[in-house]
């Protein structure tokens, strides 16, 4: 479910948000709450990632507001999309918990801030006014989870074909994509899942996607 709201038109001086959050009761209450600022305007909602960038590029928000853990493209995938496609527009991740990794997962998807879920409203709108000027947002606690994040072991190039093994591509693609071999890429696979003690491709996946490595 996608929702925009209005014909496109607001006061020049409100900063005009979407919403990208799966569970209904958090989306509709951050909607209800948001509403009630007199600078922040809620344009449209969405409850998947994979919906973000074309109700971003129809609706043109300012902000938008995404939840980490998205069913149809993650938040942070989502986020990078938006970036990519869209970048006037800022955004805004919402993680329900501090973990490690959370921040460079951030700062890879190009956005802007990080918010806890069961952040004060308060907090939240402000948190979206800074990102509206461009200002950086990070919550306390998941400031401090984020210093307790090693280094990735992975070289940058076993990065990029990781990266691209996250979503969804087999070795033959990847091989293509990166002008690599196959066999080469299924080396560096082999040695992704040596260097983070995982139990196979996915676990590795797994691994460095909560470490914030991809």
């Amino acid at each position: 479910m996608a929702l925009a709201y209005g014909d496109g038109t607001s006061n020049a001086a409100s900063i005009r948000i979407m919403i990208a959050e799966d569970m209904p009761l958090l989306r509709g209450g951050l909607v209800a709450l948001l509403s009630h600022e007199a600078d922040i305007e809620v344009i449209a909602e969405a409850e998947r990632g994979d919906q973000v960038v074309p109700v971003a590029v129809t609706r043109l928000p300012d902000v938008a507001l995404i939840g980490s853990e998205l069913p149809g493209t993650d938040g942070y995938t989502a986020a990078r999309q938006l970036y990519e496609r869209l970048p006037s527009c800022r955004s805004l991740i919402m993680a329900s918990s501090p973990r490690a990794g959370d921040l460079r997962r951030v700062v890879a998807a190009g956005a802007y801030g990080l918010v806890l879920h069961a952040a004060q409203p308060k907090h939240m709108a402000n948190a979206i006014r800074q990102v509206a000027k461009g200002q950086r947002v990070v919550d306390p606690d998941l400031a401090f989870a984020a210093l307790n994040t090693p280094d990735t072991p992975l070289t940058p190039r076993e990065l990029e074909v990781l990266r691209m093994a996250a979503q969804g591509a087999p070795p033959h693609d990847i091989a293509e994509d990166l002008c690599l071999t196959v066999g080469t890429v299924r080396n560096h696979l082999t040695r992704i899942i040596n260097k983070t003690g995982a139990r196979n491709r996915v676990d590795a996946i797994r691994i460095a996607g909560e470490e914030g490595w991809i």
